[in-house]
């Protein structure tokens, strides 16, 4: 029987590829809804159907660690000492108080103080990155090198975040330091294959879970894909959310496959490697 808190879904494989899907969930607990100004407003910057776009993932062998919290709760791609990744520009803080669009969450005195902001860390943050760490190192014990795949999506017309309307695809490495260029460029190539734009290290270079875990010397490789959400669903000011359509989303979740492919190929290159070695000797 699992362990795991049940807002936190870990589904285990043994490729050498983990899927992060921390912006995803959209529960709320009685204690934090009870001060918002509206359950709505409280979800609108959900990375809405993300989930679903990735769902082939336990068919590869990747390893998906996912909450169902809203991040409203808790976010669980910020700096836990609530240091902006992002200094000089918007942003939201570890337990938002306002949407991207600058609207408040809260009812006028019910924002989070830092004693709730300490206990939510406590029960929510900590967890989350207890169990990403765990399958890390379950990972990096079975495979020379592993990817860690944080997957996003975002509004695709957010003013007060950026100007315009973003790319299609989103690469945050931070700024090379994350992982191993080859990954970059392999991610690149694909998304240039396909219909879609990208941008690589542009308004989005990688969320704390990015940075924190990409560590190439030690053979942790990590990568944000932060998705336009007009790329897989209709997306309009009134209906923020939008339903599923599945031939809608069919072309963003083969550009996802192939990228999902050629990672794999990536990291398991080093153990053919090791395998023919050891052959010959």
């Amino acid at each position: 029987m699992s362990s795991e808190p049940r807002w936190l879904q870990v589904t285990r494989g043994d490729a050498p590829l983990l899927l992060s899907l921390p912006h995803t969930g959209t529960d709320i607990p009685h204690e934090v809804s009870a001060g918002l100004r509206s359950a709505t407003l409280a979800r609108v910057d959900t990375d809405c159907w993300v989930e679903r776009l990735y769902d082939f993932a336990p068919e590869l062998g990747v390893t998906v660690v996912r909450t169902l919290l809203s991040r409203t709760v808790i976010d669980v791609n910020r700096d836990p000492s609530g240091a902006s990744l992002y200094p000089g520009q918007t942003t939201t803080g570890l337990c938002p108080t306002e949407t991207f669009d600058g609207e408040p969450l809260y009812l006028p005195g019910a924002e989070p103080n830092d004693d709730e902001i300490a206990r939510r860390r406590r029960e929510y943050f900590e967890p989350y990155h207890e169990a990403l760490r765990a399958e890390i190192e379950r990972l990096r014990a079975q495979h020379e090198r592993i990817v860690v795949y944080d997957g996003h999506s975002i509004r695709s017309v957010i003013p007060r975040l950026f100007e315009g309307r973003l790319p299609d695809c989103n690469i945050g490495t931070f700024d090379g330091r994350s992982c191993d260029p080859e990954i970059t460029r392999l991610v690149e190539d694909c998304c240039d294959r396909s219909p879609f734009t990208r941008v690589t290290n542009g308004r989005f270079k990688g969320g704390w879970i990015t940075r924190h875990y990409g560590r190439p010397q030690e053979g942790v490789h990590a990568l944000q894909m932060e998705l336009a959400r007009a790329s897989y669903m209709a997306e309009t000011d009134d209906q923020p959310f939008g339903p599923y359509d599945p031939a809608r989303a069919e072309p963003m979740r083969r550009l996802l496959r192939e990228i999902f492919t050629a990672l794999l190929d990536w990291a398991r290159r080093t153990e053919r490697r090791t395998d023919r070695n050891r052959t010959w000797t």
